[in-house]
């Protein structure tokens, strides 16, 4: 896997979870290295994915996006490590934003168990949220590795 890009000094930091149907963000404060789940889109089109995140990127005017690199439990890739990592480079080559990936592995797991965790029994109800809080693990895991 790539270095992760460095840490801006200042500025917001935008995570996706990247899916086939879903797409998850959260949002991070450098400075405070905080982040925040903030919303699962459906990616049921390109039209459609690309026009949602270029609104997100309009209205939180990140320094830096992280991606979750997905990669089996051994670290090795797989078909969706490829889509991930295509997804990082157009987002890269779309907005010119620097933009780094991040180790994913396990982030949907520990998702769902802290949100049932925090009493969202019904898994229909937990997958409404899942991505989004994937990826403030991701962000969170990011900001960790690059403290």
């Amino acid at each position: 896997m790539p270095e992760p890009v460095a840490l801006p000094a200042r500025g917001t930091v935008l995570a996706f979870d990247f899916g086939e149907k879903r797409i998850g963000v959260a949002v991070g404060e450098c400075e405070l290295r905080s982040a925040s789940a903030l919303t699962t889109f459906d990616a049921e089109t390109n039209d459609a994915r690309w026009s949602a995140i270029g609104r997100l990127l309009d209205e939180w005017k990140p320094a830096l996006l992280v991606v979750g690199l997905p990669l089996s439990p051994d670290g090795e890739a797989h078909d969706m490590t490829a889509r991930a990592q295509r997804f990082a480079r157009q987002l890269e080559g779309r907005y010119r934003l620097p933009v780094t990936l991040q180790d994913e592995r396990y982030t949907s797991a520990e998702a769902d168990t802290q949100l049932r965790d925090g009493g969202q029994r019904d898994w229909r109800e937990r997958k409404k949220h899942l991505d989004a809080h994937a990826a403030q693990l991701i962000l969170k895991d990011y900001f960790d590795v690059t403290a």
